[in-house]
């Protein structure tokens, strides 16, 4: 054989080894696959998601008396399934190749629903955003966060270590989690119920009259920010943290009567805002209590 045969094959080699290595990554780097539904209801609507898999779930509404459900999903090894029974929508994704990677087992959800719609939501790591939806809604997310927006109802979150935000909410709210934290801004919220074992909490808003509020952190910051013109009984209570009391010239002695007694296990703060319409009550193991008056 002549060596500039030799040569030329020897060249080629290499060339067609790098195209066989490029088919797994092109494979593994398809795009996305969609699809896409579309529900018409008569009434209030009840939406339910599970999602086995990875993803993020986001959730808007308007006017229509119409259900969209766009999703994609990262390959063939996650199937999802969509069915309506009157006005409930249900929606599932499920792991059909018990080899799938995190990656490939990825389905993320964006609907439009109408303004007033219940939702019951679950995924696993994603991020589940909810925006001017007025109806009771469950939460429930592994590892990922929870973000709503002009929503109201009765909120249920539950996390492993996701955290919440919650802004402009109104209704009931309740939320627990091992280590994730929750931030409620600017609410119009009667009824506040927030737990947590290691994560910080911030409520920055105002008290409804006749309003409910308890909020407790392990180890976390517990943090309450308040206006004046704000009324409520304050009970707070750490077994071995640190009360910050920022507020001082603005808390005054219970005016109901009602004695508090802290005991050598615990520090406490407690007195009356205003009038005292209002019940709060914060507790921390560990962490600190911090309380002020916002600008």
């Amino acid at each position: 054989m002549k060596l500039s045969t030799v040569l030329r094959r020897r060249a080629i080699l290499p060339v067609i080894g790098a195209g066989v290595l490029l088919s797994p990554w092109m494979a593994a780097n398809a795009a996305p696959q969609r699809v896409e539904k579309h529900f018409t209801v008569k009434g209030r609507p009840v939406v339910v998601i599970r999602n086995v898999g990875n993803g993020r779930i986001e959730v808007k509404s308007w006017k229509n008396s119409e259900v969209v459900v766009t999703g994609t999903k990262a390959s063939e090894k996650i199937a999802v399934e969509t069915e309506q029974a009157g006005d409930r929508i249900d929606v599932t994704s499920s792991i059909v190749d018990s080899t799938a990677n995190a990656r490939e087992m990825e389905a993320n959800f964006q609907l439009t629903v109408p303004e007033e719609t219940e939702l019951q939501l679950k995924t696993q790591t994603g991020l589940i955003y909810v925006e001017q939806v007025t109806g009771d809604m469950t939460l429930d997310s592994v590892a990922g966060d929870v973000h709503l927006k002009e929503v109201s109802g009765y909120i249920i979150v539950t996390t492993t270590g996701g955290s919440l935000v919650c802004t402009q909410c109104a209704g009931k709210l309740e939320f627990s989690s091992i280590s994730g934290s929750a931030q409620v801004l600017q609410p119009t919220l009667s009824n506040v119920k927030l737990r947590t074992m290691t994560g910080n909490i911030l409520f920055d808003g105002d008290f409804v009259h006749t309003g409910l509020y308890s909020m407790r952190s392990g180890k976390g910051l517990v943090e309450v920010r308040f206006s004046g013109n704000d009324s409520f009984d304050l009970n707070a209570q750490t077994a071995t943290g640190t009360v910050d009391n920022q507020a001082a010239q603005y808390l005054k002695p219970d005016s109901h009567g009602v004695k508090h007694m802290a005991t050598k296990f615990s520090k406490g703060l407690f007195g009356t805002v205003g009038m005292g319409f209002a019940k709060v009550e914060l507790s921390s193991y560990s962490g600190t209590i911090r309380i002020l008056k916002r600008d």
